[in-house]
């Protein structure tokens, strides 16, 4: 189903900067129609929470822009992806072919967003990728067309295996839903892990998106880790921390896991979350001027406490804005806002933002536990991380 609607125009003072590249003065294109920015995102099922607050986030940045990007207006067109890989083609098809969107926003689930990938390839149509880590989209699948603002799923715990090596952890236990997103981010920490001389004991997987753990917890506890390491996303992420600390591990094995696991869901995981540690891409308590902004603005707007989700749709129109620019919002100038978007440095709520050669972020990934119901910061884990865009022609 899709629902449109058009941008608000309020302003809301005292925001965070985003871009170190100039507004350029529109020139007579700014007067024509809108541009059309398509979202295709969960808003129901298991990811939904995430993706309203990506499109929360993406709306804020143009409402901070008086309702413009690149000083256009812009128009939405909204399309709930459902989460489901096997519609994934006909949605974005039908944004790109029926509805003629000049810039696709999406999605959450890795699978979905692989479908959206090759679709942007094969028309070659602008898409920006505000979460699904898909490590083949910067990857195998990248194109000048295409890009992230948020991670690829190695670079998300990648370095997440030093941090646990560090703590003195050598023998983990894995466990994930079994799809892309899954195995991609237990093998990036994976990857590091080993490398460094830690062992994983047993990888545990089941079908995305079922939640019964209980089978699983208790082959935890037979198996006795020095510690678990955790992807899971949404509701599933809610009910596995929350089974996690009813089974009383919580107190024996500690639970860490890529930042999903408490982001978005703490809210609902309450005390059961205490002391988790995770890496991710940002922190709640990150103390720097663009993230105090944000989260204020974001407060204002949605009355809820924004979070990575909102960071990354904030900082995918943060990108789109700032390639408009500098082709006075001539977004057919596909040469000039690819080559400006891909040398762009973004003063992010999360941090230094700037982009590789594949089009991924390269950006800062944090080690954080939950404490007080926020993911605090307790170190960088690893500074600039730059996926290596493997299979990538571009690089």
């Amino acid at each position: 189903m899709i629902i449109r609607g058009v941008s608000r125009r309020t302003f809301l003072a005292g925001a965070a900067g985003t871009a170190a590249a100039p507004w350029i003065g529109a020139p007579a294109i700014a007067q024509a129609a809108p541009l059309k920015v398509g979202l295709m995102l969960p808003y129901t099922g298991t990811f939904a929470k995430l993706g309203q607050f990506i499109d929360n986030g993406f709306r804020l940045y143009v409402e901070q822009k008086g309702g413009k990007l690149g000083g256009r207006d812009v128009s939405f067109v909204q399309v709930d992806d459902e989460s489901k890989p096997e519609a994934g083609a006909d949605n974005m098809n039908r944004l790109v072919g029926r509805e003629k969107v000049d810039l696709v926003v999406g999605t959450v689930h890795s699978g979905v967003a692989m479908a959206m990938v090759k679709v942007a390839r094969d028309t070659n149509s602008m898409l920006i990728i505000p979460n699904a880590g898909a490590n083949d989209a910067t990857g195998p699948m990248c194109a000048p067309n295409i890009f992230r603002t948020s991670f690829s799923n190695w670079q998300a715990t990648f370095p997440a295996g030093k941090s646990m090596y560090d703590a003195g952890i050598r023998n983990v236990v894995t466990i994930t839903w079994r799809y892309t997103a899954g195995a991609e981010m237990i093998g990036g920490f994976a990857e590091n892990f080993t490398k460094l001389g830690g062992k994983i004991v047993e990888d545990l997987t089941l079908p995305f998106p079922e939640v019964e753990f209980q089978a699983l917890i208790t082959r935890i506890a037979t198996l006795k880790p020095d510690a678990v390491f955790a992807f899971f996303a949404g509701g599933g992420a809610v009910k596995f921390v929350r089974d996690y600390d009813a089974s009383g591990l919580r107190k024996t094995i500690p639970l860490y896991g890529a930042g999903f696991l408490t982001d978005g869901t703490l809210e609902a995981q309450g005390a059961a979350a205490n002391g988790v540690r995770t890496t991710l891409h940002y922190a709640d308590n990150l103390d720097n001027p663009a993230n105090v902004a944000f989260l204020k603005a974001f407060k204002a707007k949605v009355g809820q406490d924004g979070d990575i989700y909102a960071v990354q749709g904030y900082d995918a129109a943060a990108l789109y804005d700032i390639g408009l620019s500098a082709v006075g919002g001539d977004h057919k100038a596909r040469e000039k806002l690819v080559a400006s978007m891909g040398s762009a440095k973004i003063d992010s709520p999360r941090g230094p933002l700037s982009f590789n050669k594949a089009h991924n972020p390269i950006q800062n990934i944090y080690l954080r536990e939950v404490r007080n119901g926020r993911n605090e910061l307790v170190a960088i884990a690893q500074p600039n991380v730059d996926d290596p865009g493997r299979g990538c022609r571009m690089t």
